[in-house]
């Protein structure tokens, strides 16, 4: 994960954002706000100066591009189950229970993943007796396993969330002990583990990994929540290790939306509703895109993230060429990822069989 910029308010200074994975961009996206800009009425938007206007017109191209997260029934379930194990694993001095959240790429597993450490964060700040407490705990953290990684590599993942620094030299249990004695005297209840797909248990360092990741389990008073690509056909659940994380974690599974029948496609059409409701165009009437449901499943195969990215990219166009609301030949301008694509390409030739069929009759 890179670090991301802002425009800084004096040209010459350059603000770097810190990623999710060290404590202070974990801090930023648990207290984020994305609020829509205020609306002016015509007469005061019509007495703005020019810079005013392009400054609300940034703001309003800003929320756009962050849209609120839908609720989706992943989103829920894994809420649900996150809470729940949180609450059983108080107590428990071992074999505390996680969760791990599985599926193809694009179906949501890190926003899932990321919505319940913030939701859990939130919720213990708002119950701690001070602000002074709220200032030196750290209720989450939040890691992602990097590709080919060894068990120092992964424990300085850790080091680096909670702004530990070691000398080039420090070995493997000097960062485990300052990284167990860290997140439990700062509190640490969540620990959120992404890209888990990188470790695979049938190499030797995969293996010592997910060693690793047990052992971190053991010394944290913490519940651990994983999320990565298909994990079942990984060979996670594999071999004495596997069995021992199946026999210890809920799976959960995140998928594309289904469109075949009537209840799919009513829940299709409730979350594209939903997505609907978050957007600021002037112009947009609502239900515009529930009546577009069929194209948008066309589009996206049913994968939130390419739904999102093809919405949340159509209100962008929509602002920039001043028309404030959203078409089909608006949409069909907003590019979608290659996985999207492959599927429109696959389903393309079926949805033409019925219109040849009728033709031939």
């Amino acid at each position: 994960m890179t670090s991301l910029t802002r425009a800084p308010a004096d040209p010459a200074e350059v603000v770097v954002e810190e990623p999710l994975t060290t404590k202070e961009g974990w801090a930023r996206f648990v207290a984020e706000q994305v609020d829509a800009p205020p609306e002016p009425g015509p007469a005061a938007l019509a007495a703005m100066t020019a810079e005013q206007r392009e400054a609300l017109a940034e703001a309003r191209r800003d929320y756009h591009a962050r849209l609120p997260s839908v609720n989706t029934p992943t989103i829920r379930q894994v809420l649900s189950t996150g809470r729940l194990l949180i609450q059983l694993n108080r107590g428990q001095v071992s074999a505390r229970r996680g969760l791990i959240l599985s599926g193809a790429s694009g179906t949501g597993k890190t926003t899932a993943l990321t919505l319940l450490g913030r939701t859990h964060e939130r919720a213990a700040r708002r119950k701690a007796p001070t602000a002074a407490a709220v200032a030196h705990r750290l209720p989450v953290i939040y890691v992602t396993v990097p590709p080919a990684a060894t068990p120092k590599m992964l424990a300085a993942e850790f080091a680096r969330f909670l702004g530990l620094e070691f000398r080039p030299r420090a070995n493997l249990p000097e960062i485990v002990n300052a990284v167990c004695a860290t997140a439990v005297r700062a509190g640490v209840e969540l620990v959120l583990v992404d890209e888990i797909h990188n470790l695979n248990l049938a190499t030797r360092s995969g293996a010592e990994v997910s060693d690793q990741l047990k052992y971190f389990a053991e010394r944290l008073p913490a519940t651990f929540a994983y999320a990565g690509i298909e994990l079942e056909s990984g060979g996670l659940f594999a071999g004495v290790r596997g069995r021992q994380i199946a026999g210890r974690f809920t799976l959960i599974g995140s998928a594309a939306f289904d469109h075949g029948t009537a209840a799919q496609r009513e829940n299709w059409h409730a979350l594209i509703a939903t997505l609907e409701s978050t957007l600021r165009l002037r112009h947009h009437v609502p239900g515009t895109l529930v009546g577009l449901a069929d194209y948008l499943y066309h589009r996206t195969g049913g994968m939130i993230g390419s739904l999102s990215q093809l919405v949340r990219g159509g209100a962008l166009l929509a602002i920039e060429d001043g028309g404030e609301h959203l078409t089909r030949d608006l949409l069909d301008l907003v590019p979608v990822d290659h996985a999207a694509d492959r599927a429109t390409a696959r389903r393309a030739p079926q949805q033409a069989k019925p219109a040849a069929r009728k033709a031939r009759a």
